[in-house]
C-alpha cells in the first residue's frame, strides 16, 4: 500500500472526527492547515494517524531518501553571561572553574585535527562571553576558510549574534553582512527555544527575544544565505505555544524561503534548573515530529538529532516525517550528553550511520550543508564489509 492509499484508508475511517477528516483531506490535496488545526492535532490526533500523514508528505518530498552529513563541532566555551533554566551545558562566569574558554589557536588546532578527514562542515556554537566579539569571530571564520576553503562554516545563533552586534554597536543587517564577508556560510537553528514571551521569559530571560531571533535570520536570508530553525519542546510550554512557534517560522519562510530544515529539540532534564519537569515520552516525540512535518509545509526538511533522542528513536522518526538525522558527530559536542541524552559520547562512523538508515528501509544520502548530494550510499559496499564469495559449481555429466 503506497502512502496515498494509506491516507485514503484514513479518510474511509468513519470513526474519525470531522476535524481529523478535514485535515487529512488538506494533506492529500497539499493544502496548508490552520493554526487551530495544528493545535487540534496536538490535542486529539493519535500517533498512527499522524504517522500516515507525515510520512505521506515526507515521501512526496523525498521518497525514501534520508540525509546526513560528515561534520564536527567546535564549541569555543561553555561559559555564558545568560542563565537559561533548561541548559545543562553552560556555566555562569562565576562558575568558571567548571568551564572552558578556548583561545583562537586552540580552536584552529581542533579544525586542523580533521585535515585528513572527509568532513564537509564545522558547526560552531557555544556560550556567550564578552571576549568572543565581532572581531574575534570574524578572524576565526576567516582563518578557517583560509586554512581549508572547502570546509563549510556553519556558526553561531542569534543569541550570540544579538550580543555581539549590540556590543559592536551595529544593526543586524550590517552585522550579518560583515559575518558573511568574514567567511560565515550558514547559521544553525539554536537559541529559538519557544518564541512566545510567556514561556521564553520563564526559561531564557534576558537573551534575545523571539522577535529578535527571527529578525536576525531574516537579515541573513536577505543576503541570499540559508539557515536552520529549532524548537525546544516538552517542558512547561502548552501545545498552542508550539504551534505559535511554528506559525512564526512558517510566516518568515513565506517571506524569505531561507530556512532549510526544522529541528525539534527534546528537553532533557538532567543537571539543569528544570530537573523537576518530566521529559516527554517517545510517543510524544514522534507525534511532535509528525505534526511539525504537517504544519511546516514550506520547509523542505525535518531533522532529528540522533545524538539527542537515541539511535532507535531516530530510526522510528524516519516514518514520522523526518528525512534528516544530522551528521557523523564525534565526541567534540557536549551539549546533549551534559543534559542526559542517551548518547554520552555521540560518535557514529559513516558506515554505522548508513546502516542505521538502511535497517529501516530508507536510502542513505550523504549531503553537504546545503543539501547537495555528496554520496548516494544505496549501492555502496564498505571496504571492511564481507564481500560475497562465488564458487564454480561442479558439473555433473
Amino acid at each position: 500500500m503506497n502512502t496515498t492509499e494509506q491516507v485514503e484508508k484514513i479518510l474511509a475511517d468513519t470513526s474519525l472526527s470531522t476535524e481529523l477528516q478535514s485535515i487529512a483531506q488538506k494533506v492529500l490535496r497539499k493544502e496548508r492547515i490552520t493554526f487551530d488545526e495544528g493545535v487540534y492535532l496536538y490535542e486529539h490526533a493519535e500517533l498512527g494517524y499522524l504517522g500516515v500523514l507525515a510520512n505521506f508528505i515526507r515521501e512526496e518530498k523525498h521518497g525514501d531518501k534520508t540525509y546526513f552529513n560528515r561534520n564536527f563541532h567546535l564549541e569555543p566555551t561553555n561559559l555564558c553571561v545568560y542563565d537559561c533554566k533548561f541548559c545543562s551545558y553552560s556555566r555562569l562566569i562565576k562558575q568558571k572553574e567548571e568551564g572552558w574558554a578556548l583561545t583562537m589557536d586552540q580552536m584552529l588546532d581542533i579544525v586542523k585535527k580533521y585535515d585528513n578527514e572527509p568532513v564537509t562542515e564545522v558547526h560552531i556554537v557555544g556560550g556567550v562571553l564578552p571576549q568572543y566579539d565581532m572581531s574575534f569571530y570574524s578572524a576565526l571564520f576567516t582563518a578557517i576558510k583560509t586554512h581549508r576553503p572547502e570546509l563549510h562554516v556553519k556558526a553561531l545563533t542569534p543569541v550570540e549574534y544579538h550580543y555581539i552586534f549590540k556590543k559592536a554597536k551595529v544593526d543586524y543587517a550590517t552585522g550579518m553582512k560583515l559575518m558573511k564577508e568574514a567567511g560565515l556560510q550558514s547559521m544553525p537553528g539554536g537559541g529559538a527555544e519557544i518564541f512566545h514571551a510567556e514561556i521564553r521569559d520563564q526559561i531564557a530571560k534576558d537573551k534575545c527575544t523571539g522577535e529578535q531571533w527571527l529578525a536576525i535570520h531574516e537579515e541573513w536570508h536577505k543576503l541570499g544565505m540559508r539557515s536552520n530553525a529549532t524548537m525546544l519542546y516538552g517542558h512547561i510550554e502548552k501545545f498552542w505555544h508550539r504551534v505559535d512557534h511554528m506559525e512564526k517560522l512558517r510566516k518568515l519562510q513565506d517571506r524569505t524561503g531561507g530556512f532549510q530544515t526544522f529541528i525539534p529539540l527534546k528537553f532533557r532534564n538532567q543537571h539543569n534548573q528544570m530537573s523537576n519537569v518530566p521529559e516527554s515520552s517517545v510517543v510524544e516525540d514522534l507525534r511532535n515530529y509528525a505534526i511539525a512535518r504537517i504544519y511546516l509545509d514550506n520547509f523542505d526538511h525535518i531533522k532529528a538529532y540522533w545524538a539527542m533522542i537515541s539511535r532507535e528513536t531516530a530510526q522510528l522518526s524516519l516514518n514520522y516525517g523526518v528525512d534528516d538525522i544530522d551528521g557523523t558527530l564525534d565526541d567534540t559536542t557536549k551539549i546533549y550528553s551534559m543534559a542526559g541524552a542517551e548518547e554520552q559520547t555521540p560518535a557514529m562512523s559513516t558506515r554505522e550511520l548508513v546502516n542505521l538508515i538502511k535497517q529501516v528501509g530508507r536510502k542513505a544520502i550523504e549531503r553537504d550543508t546545503l543539501y547537495n548530494v555528496v554520496t548516494d550510499f544505496e549501492n555502496v559496499v564498505f571496504e571492511e564489509e564481507q564481500k560475497p564469495q562465488y564458487y564454480k559449481l561442479p558439473v555433473v555429466n
